[in-house]
């Protein structure tokens, strides 16, 4: 049996970024991983996804070359190219990963593994079964894509979004399920290349998660290119016809609809990789699919952590990287901060990107709060007009008692680049006169931050 300081399950960008840290702190560190290294973010996630919306921003940007007075014809694009470059990003990086195992001395095993008891941890792996020992178990499993009855992915007429990252051919028409961040970046891609493309959403709102004047602006501008959005709604039923299409059954105020698609990509959230790994022997809690834990990612078992997905919400790379990194130094005897679920910034790559950080209007209302609300239009920025992006706005929310951003709300080019410095505003407890008084450089979009929060205190320069 080989002995560790700390064995690391799962190579997502939570327990990679976790064994890095705690080798950096001198431990003697194992990881293992049962299909690729960086996870579904590298592979089949954030990465590739960001390849793909790429080239179909390039696409675009082609399509309007005249407004920039440029010349473009016999515009086209090659699916099969496009998926190939996506595909070659994440290969990329993810052998990146293997070289960054190596540099730190981290001991690699692929294989599947189980927790037989507390402290060791059995991999299945091609040539056998590696046993492995330590008092620290970090679980970063990750999530998979959540099937619903009936809606199952078959890779043919209905796509998860593995398959949409593979895709073989272009859909004509097609229906997304589901408009959280995986479903509307499918969406657009698959929109701005010409698919006419129809969105369901069970919610009163599609992205349903931000705030709902961002929603209200995002929908108006995806219907402007083209886009079917149907809200309040639920896909009941896919009759599926090989080789021909999907009729599906669509409800929506109480009545069924039936529509026909030659492709469906169900995108209705997530489920945590918690089965076959023995936890619930080891006394872990387990509540819908998510391991429970306290705020420092520990579970509850001696020596036992979870982080990221399959820790709960936010279901976000970032967020499984932080907590890797606090994990790693509390084993390793440091005090750090625990991890704050209300300053991580949530970011969508569809067109126009939408970014936010914080509370939304009416969560800081519903908290008991007064708020002073501020908002500032793309189109009173002079680089936004120069870019030829004059779509989109920027919205603010501050304690009208104390100044304390409780959050901010983005929709148009670059924002989801923007966010970050209302992020930093956030750690470091900013109030509205701290961001008042920073000089914002000019000509660039981050003005329109300093604009609105200008604008919360009624004292905006450009509208």
């Amino acid at each position: 049996m080989a002995d560790y300081d700390v064995i690391v399950i799962g190579a997502g960008p939570g327990g990679y970024v976790a064994a890095i840290r705690a080798a950096q702190l001198g431990k003697k560190v194992v990881i293992v991983e049962r299909e690729h290294l960086g996870g579904i973010c590298l592979n089949w996630g954030c990465i590739p996804t960001k390849a793909m919306l790429r080239s179909a921003e390039v696409f675009h940007l082609m399509h309007r070359a005249k407004e920039f007075g440029l010349g473009a014809t016999g515009i086209s694009y090659d699916l099969p190219a496009v998926v190939a470059r996506s595909r070659g990003v994440a290969k990329q990086l993810s052998s990146g990963i293997g070289h960054l195992m190596k540099k730190n001395k981290i001991t690699v095993v692929m294989g599947a593994a189980t927790i037989p008891a507390k402290g060791r941890v059995s991999v299945k792996t091609e040539k056998g079964t590696e046993e492995l020992q330590a008092p620290h178990i970090i679980l970063a499993t990750g999530a998979r894509a959540r099937e619903l009855p009936g809606l199952e992915a078959d890779g043919d007429l209905v796509w998860s979004y593995k398959h949409a990252l593979v895709a073989s051919r272009m859909p004509k028409n097609l229906l997304v399920i589901g408009s959280g961040a995986i479903g509307i970046e499918f969406a657009s891609f698959f929109n701005t290349l010409g698919a006419k493309t129809t969105v369901v959403e069970v919610m009163d709102r599609i992205l349903p998660v931000e705030d709902a004047e961002i929603s209200a602006f995002a929908k108006k501008s995806f219907q402007k290119q083209g886009m079917t959005i149907l809200e309040k709604a639920a896909v009941k039923k896919l009759d599926r016809k090989p080789g021909v299409g999907v009729t599906a059954h669509i409800e929506q105020d109480g009545k069924i609809t039936t529509q026909e698609f030659d492709t469906v990509i169900s995108a209705v959230g997530i489920v945590g990789n918690v089965e076959g790994l023995g936890l619930e022997a080891l006394g872990v809690k387990i509540d819908r699919t998510h391991v429970v834990t306290d705020e420092y990612c520990r579970t509850g078992v001696e020596g036992l952590y979870a982080i990221g997905d399959i820790a709960g919400a936010p279901w976000l790379a970032h967020k499984a990287s932080h907590e890797g990194v606090m994990v790693a130094e509390l084993i390793a005897g440091g005090h750090p901060h625990p991890i704050k679920p209300g300053s991580i910034a949530g970011c969508t790559y569809c067109q126009p990107q939408v970014a936010s950080v914080g509370m939304t209007e009416a969560k800081a209302k519903e908290a008991g709060y007064t708020v002073k609300v501020g908002r500032f239009p793309f189109i009173g920025n002079g680089k936004a007009i120069a870019l030829g992006e004059a779509e989109g706005m920027i919205k603010t929310i501050f304690d009208a008692k104390t100044g304390e951003m409780l959050g901010a709300h983005m929709v148009g080019a670059e924002v989801t680049e923007l966010i970050q410095g209302y992020v930093v505003a956030r750690a470091l407890e900013t109030t509205e006169e701290d961001l008042m008084n920073t000089v914002f450089p000019h000509p660039t979009l981050s003005e329109m931050m300093h604009e609105a929060v200008l604008d919360a205190y009624g004292r905006a320069l450009h509208i």
